[in-house]
């Protein structure tokens, strides 16, 4: 990497830029893994922003030179994966003593792919997850994002085939890494 990213909270109002991000992410960064169906249905349904998270302070973007460069959380609630439009959220919360937290939407520009915005974003949050009595974190890995996750020290479990509906699947790899 050529410059270190600032990693701050995202805003509401840089909402449509980060929707952008996720979009172009989605379709450079997924080939070989998801087809252009796929990836049609899932951008802005299963990938996208989750409201809550930017509402909480817990989703974050690394800017490079004022630039968004990424964009990913961790989460106190209960809903797993998915943009506002998934259907089937759960917004409760966790409890930190018994539950994992939630790393959720990690998307990086593809001009700054495996040059570690990714990781310093997933740094961050295991801090702030860490700090809120969190022992464990969990995710809902993309084809590509499992990569990633594993070599940061993630266990995975069998894929599983996510019903996006209309009849279009998608495969996510369910993770876990615990902090202690």
């Amino acid at each position: 990497m050529t410059a270190s990213p600032t990693i701050r909270p995202a805003r509401l109002d840089e909402r449509s830029a980060l929707e952008a991000l996720i979009a172009r992410s989605a379709r450079a960064l997924s080939v070989g893994d998801y087809d252009e169906a796929q990836l049609d249905r899932a951008i802005g349904t299963v990938f996208g922003v989750d409201t809550e998270l930017v509402e909480d302070g817990t989703y974050l973007v690394a800017e490079i030179g004022g630039v968004l460069a990424g964009c990913g959380g961790w989460s106190r609630r209960k809903t797993l994966f998915g943009a506002d439009g998934r259907r089937d959220r759960e917004p409760g919360f966790l409890d930190p003593a018994v539950d994992a937290a939630k790393i959720r939407a990690f998307f990086v520009a593809p001009e700054w792919a495996r040059r570690g915005v990714g990781t310093a974003i997933l740094d961050a949050c295991e801090a702030a997850a860490r700090a809120a009595g969190f022992k464990a974190l969990e995710l809902m890995a993309t084809l590509p994002g499992e990569r990633m996750y594993r070599a940061l020290g993630f266990k995975g479990s069998d894929p599983i085939e996510y019903d996006m509906g209309e009849g279009r699947m998608i495969r996510f790899v369910p993770m876990r890494k615990d902090l202690e």
